[in-house]
Formats: structure tokens, C-alpha cells, sequence
């Protein structure tokens, strides 16, 4: 599939492999460490990273992007949407997911992460339950909520606590969230590469990562 289409003009869609999920690529600000490029816009072997993450849109009921200054993007066609409450961050972008989304879950991933396996989702969404709200991998000791899945029915309560500037571990943590550990993800992703971001001129340099033509 081209990744460049018409995703903002399709509804839900049927016959997905996950009918109650969307995925929403939070592409958030600039990198301001990049020279201030949009950072879907990095490219890796020739696709941008945008592409690359529009390649697990199929599995998906619909698809969604969260972007504050979507101008970059607007070629994609992707249905559009900028932060209900304005800087807050990745707890902001998410919460934009949540308020957003036509289905009852959402697959949130970051717009600088080029490396995520279809693997890796699928045992994210296979860890939901009925107990469940959230689940999110935690490796090395640290969460990684632009990775995980989220009930839409979470953004009333996660938008009241935008106000006190919560981390996502807080707001995770409020929730009925289910942790998945390393050796979880390894069994699918052994390198864990996967979680792979580009923030800095070192992460282009290793992970092949190219910068946009100005």
C-alpha cells in the first residue's frame, strides 16, 4: 500500500485484523535537537518515518494523527488532530488520541520511533482484557507509553489531570494499566528495536536515519 492517500477521507473501514483500534502516530512539535525538521519527515532507507509507521495502517479500523503544526503532513491525507490542551506534551498528545479516536482502543507510537514490528503490536492488543485500561511495555526500567494501547474511554479523566502537568507514568499509574515486561517484547523484538527513537544527530548516525531535503 502507498503510504501517501487518502486516510483522511475514509471512515471506519471493515474487515481489519483489529476492528476496535485505532492508530494514532503522535508527531507532536518540531526536534529542536534536528535543526527543528518534523521529525515523521526523517527518512530511513529512502521511506519516511511517517511511511514506514503507515505500513501497520491496514491492521487497523482507522487511523489518526496528532499533530500541533500539521503543516508538514498535509500531503498524507491523514485525519488531523492538535492537542486539546496545549503544552503538555506526550500526556497532551495521547489525551488528543483519546478524545479523537471512533473506536473503543487506541495504539498510540511516536512519530520518531521507525522501527516498530507488527509483531510488537499484536502482543500489545493481546493483552488487553476487560480488567485492563492500558498496556504499555516497560524495558531497562522505563515505561514506553508512545508504544502501548489505550481504552478511548480514559480522556475525561486523563484530560482533568492534564491540569496538575502529570508524567505518563502518573497518569499510567492511575489507571488499570498493565505493565508488559522486557523479556515480553524480546521474545518478539530480541534487539528491542523496536523502541528505537531519533532525538538527536547521534540517533541519525545510528540508526541510518537521514534528515529531510530543506
Amino acid at each position: 500500500m502507498d503510504a501517501v492517500g487518502d486516510w483522511g477521507t475514509r471512515m471506519v473501514r471493515s474487515g481489519t485484523e483489529f476492528p476496535d483500534v485505532t492508530l494514532a502516530i503522535i508527531a507532536g512539535g518540531q526536534g529542536r535537537r534536528l535543526s527543528g525538521v518534523p521529525k515523521g519527515l526523517l527518512s530511513v532507507d529512502g521511506r519516511t518515518v511517517l511511511e514506514r509507521l503507515l505500513l501497520l495502517a491496514p491492521r487497523f479500523e482507522d487511523v489518526l494523527l496528532v499533530a500541533n503544526t500539521p503543516e508538514p503532513y498535509v500531503h498524507f491525507g491523514l485525519r488531523t488532530v492538535a492537542d486539546v490542551v496545549p503544552g503538555k506534551g506526550a500526556p497532551g498528545g495521547v489525551h488528543a488520541a483519546l478524545m479523537a479516536a471512533r473506536t473503543p482502543w487506541v495504539v498510540a507510537v511516536a512519530c520518531d520511533m521507525p522501527f516498530i514490528a507488527p509483531e510488537v503490536i499484536c502482543v500489545l492488543l493481546a493483552s488487553r482484557g476487560e480488567d485492563v485500561d492500558a498496556v504499555c511495555f516497560e524495558a531497562g526500567g522505563r515505561l514506553e507509553p508512545l508504544l502501548a494501547t489505550y481504552r478511548s474511554s480514559l480522556a475525561p479523566a486523563w484530560g482533568e489531570a492534564l491540569a496538575n502537568d502529570p508524567s505518563m507514568r502518573d497518569l499510567l499509574s492511575r489507571a488499570r494499566t498493565r505493565l508488559l515486561p522486557e523479556a515480553t517484547l524480546r521474545t518478539v523484538d530480541p534487539t528491542l528495536r523496536s523502541l528505537a527513537n531519533v532525538n538527536t544527530p547521534e540517533d541519525l548516525e545510528r540508526y541510518g536515519v537521514t534528515l529531510p531535503p530543506r
